[in-house]
């Protein structure tokens, strides 16, 4: 983020508008834009100072006085997902979203983790088998064919044109990469 103006040249730029300058003139004659002058001679009339606002530091979280209920609550049901715990903070008035409540989680270093990966829908999953390779795969595709393929004849080609090679019972005849009929 970009540092803000030093208050030095805030002061300087706020007093020669103050002597009778244009916002125009000042902003020429420091190099700063227009906008500039204009807010910092507005916060100089509102407030005794033309200093910059306070900028970073550390934000303020909702949920850290809830903190020790949600710890207990997951420890009660660890199951319990972000979405329901944001459901029972808004029963008890606190309204928050699930992803603030992930972040609270997350900064006490607890996670979830699923116990089993979910089962796959073209065969079966096997959990724990320890073995690799086509041993252990189960086999949901017949062998010899792929997904993609039908088993059954090979389809017959109709010739284009005038038909000529079709009634004469002759092979159609197709070039390959090498020049070869």
């Amino acid at each position: 983020m970009v540092r803000p103006y030093s208050l030095d040249l805030r002061e300087r730029a706020v007093a020669a508008v103050a002597d009778g300058a244009t916002c125009r003139e000042v902003a020429a004659l420091f190099d700063v834009a227009v906008s500039s002058v204009v807010k910092w001679s507005g916060r100089k009339r509102a407030t005794v100072s033309a200093a910059a606002k306070p900028m970073g530091g550390r934000r303020f979280h909702k949920l850290e006085a809830e903190r020790g209920w949600l710890m207990s609550r997951i420890a009660e049901k660890p199951d319990i997902t972000m979405r329901e715990l944001a459901a029972e903070l808004a029963e008890r008035g606190i309204f928050v979203s699930h992803v603030s409540v992930w972040n609270l989680v997350r900064r006490q270093e607890q996670s979830y983790k699923k116990a089993c990966s979910q089962a796959s829908r073209i065969g079966l999953t096997l959990r724990g088998a320890g073995c690799a390779g086509a041993a252990c795969r189960p086999c949901s595709i017949p062998s010899g064919s792929s997904s993609s393929t039908k088993n059954g004849r090979r389809p017959t080609w109709r010739l284009c044109g005038d038909g000529a090679g079709a009634e004469s019972g002759s092979r159609p005849s197709f070039r390959t990469g090498t020049g070869k009929r």
